[in-house]
């Protein structure tokens, strides 16, 4: 069965992944592209509708992201956001200009059209995300204008007969309280999607397509114990079975005691029926980034570093046709490989891959998943609640989490902290209202006293953050007094350390990771 598709053009905005993560909210599945992607390509895909993201620029603008008139002649159902809404009337001949009072953060919308198709059982007058010094003074020839706001004429027009819709405001984001509302109306109502993907079919087609490439091939899984490289292990070994051979590498940069915890689950005497091997290679990683402080630059060492055991490990096996990493969506599009948006940091299993790969081919069966997607596939996979739910913890490990150059004292300092904070978190009973929090190294050393001698040691960086997909976050509240423990118990049983802080930058501008 063919799954129907909407696609993003993504115009440079900050909420690309947000916007097809809204879309998959509706069951309906949905891919980011570039607006630099050929629409003949666009064409190919068979979309059942397209949506512009919003964008930085001026669509008037000689030099800013545009697209043909084509795109809104295909005869399939196109949306607006923001820049895209004012890129829809710029090309089909209405008039864009900046406006004369910049609108931001939370409006008041009246909604003028109530039978429109977009707006179904939205309230008359509704709040919405505004974010733009443009706005839209004359709609397009045939559009209607179909809600405002006090100071925007045009919050939102259509051609209900060419199948375009405009919106001046952002219903991808949580502040939009009735946004997921519109833009399941668009892809539901108006692009006529029946809404029937969802993660039982997802691991039901994944496991014939993997067994029809593998055929009677070997293959190869890089599994960390993490969420993703375990979701992975799991579809593939119900995929292909005994021609599985999970490989485990501990290069040193996991949490403590993760590399014993992983071997126990799915080595021999854990509870899968996996081909499990299990490689110390601490001193390589640590050797290979001795002197490395720039972020990218480790995460690529420790992204060739992961595949060159890889081969080492094929080699001894025998011929291994296949491998196969825990890739999600996220990683592709933060990776440069997913829109238009700047590469923001290459994760070692996309971007940072080496030029020379010695496997016939690379399989990423979640490839196409945000992260909560695959928690759902892991549970439909039959995984323990406990393994599904686990902390996300990054490829590169504690390397993104060590500010600067990493080394053993580096890493031993970051681990027991880590353990210790998570240790707390856990005792007051609040883990579960977390989205991810862990204890990461700074760069910064800085005097203090204790014992009533001189100090000049590190400071450690406690992370937490509330999230729903992983693409946006805000800093999670932590009772002060918890807080207040879990510093003590870091300075007092954490040799190098003297100072705790925490972080309470959301994403964006930062990420959730340190690096």
């Amino acid at each position: 069965m063919k799954r129907e598709l909407v696609i993003v053009l993504d115009f440079g905005g900050q909420y690309n992944q947000l916007v097809a993560r809204r879309v998959r909210e509706c069951n309906v599945y949905c891919e980011i592209y570039s607006y630099k992607t050929e629409l003949e390509k666009i064409k190919a895909k068979k979309p059942k509708g397209i949506i512009l993201t919003g964008g930085p620029n001026s669509c008037y603008e000689a030099d800013s992201p545009t697209y043909s008139r084509e795109l809104f002649e295909l005869g399939i159902p196109v949306l607006g956001l923001c820049y895209g809404a004012q890129l829809m009337m710029h090309v089909l001949g209405g008039t864009v200009a900046r406006a004369d009072v910049r609108e931001y953060g939370k409006t008041e919308v009246w909604v003028d059209k109530r039978d429109s198709r977009i707006f179904q059982d939205v309230s008359e007058k509704t709040v919405c995300w505004m974010s733009h010094f443009d706005t839209i003074f004359k709609v397009a020839p045939d559009f209607e204008i179909t809600a405002h706001t006090a100071d925007c004429p045009v919050a939102a027009a259509e051609n209900v007969d060419a199948g375009l819709y405009a919106l001046q405001f952002h219903p991808e984001v949580l502040h939009t309280e009735e946004g997921t509302k519109m833009l399941s109306n668009f892809v539901l109502n108006v692009c006529g999607c029946a809404g029937d993907w969802r993660m039982d079919s997802f691991v039901e087609e994944s496991v014939k397509q993997i067994r029809h490439k593998v055929g009677s091939g070997k293959v190869l899984c890089a599994l960390s114990g993490g969420v993703d490289s375990s979701v992975a292990a799991v579809l593939l070994s119900k995929a292909v079975g005994s021609q599985l051979t999970c490989v485990f590498v501990d290069h040193g940069l996991l949490r403590k005691n993760e590399g014993d915890e992983v071997e126990a689950v799915f080595g021999p005497k854990g509870d899968y029926d996996l081909n499990f091997i299990r490689v110390n290679a601490q001193q390589r990683f640590y050797d290979k980034l001795a002197g490395i402080s720039e972020p990218e630059e480790k995460r690529k060492i420790i992204g060739e570093e992961f595949i060159r055991v890889f081969e080492e490990e094929a080699k001894k096996i025998g011929a291994v046709d296949f491998l196969v990493q825990g890739t999600i969506y996220p990683d592709v599009v933060e990776s440069g490989l997913g829109g238009e948006s700047a590469v923001i940091k290459s994760h070692h299993n996309v971007g940072g891959l080496p030029d020379y790969v010695d496997f016939k081919e690379i399989i990423e069966p979640l490839r196409d998943l945000f992260k909560d997607e695959v928690r759902k596939a892991g549970l439909k996979l039959g995984i323990p609640e406990y393994l599904v739910f686990r902390q996300p913890f990054p490829g590169p490990g504690l390397g993104v989490r060590i500010v600067g150059e990493v080394t053993e004292e580096k890493v031993r300092i970051v681990q027991d902290a880590d353990a210790i904070y998570r240790e707390e978190i856990e005792k007051a009973g609040i883990a579960q209202g977390i989205g991810q929090y862990f204890a990461a190294l700074t760069n910064m050393q800085s005097v203090g006293v204790m014992g009533d001698e001189r100090t000049y040691d590190y400071a450690v960086a406690l992370r937490a953050v509330n999230t729903v997909d992983f693409m946006t976050a805000e800093a999670a509240e932590i009772p002060f007094g918890v807080l207040q423990r879990i510093m003590g118990r870091i300075i007092n049983e954490v040799k190098g350390v003297n100072r705790v802080m925490y972080d309470l930058t959301s994403k964006p501008p930062g990420t959730i990771e340190f690096e």
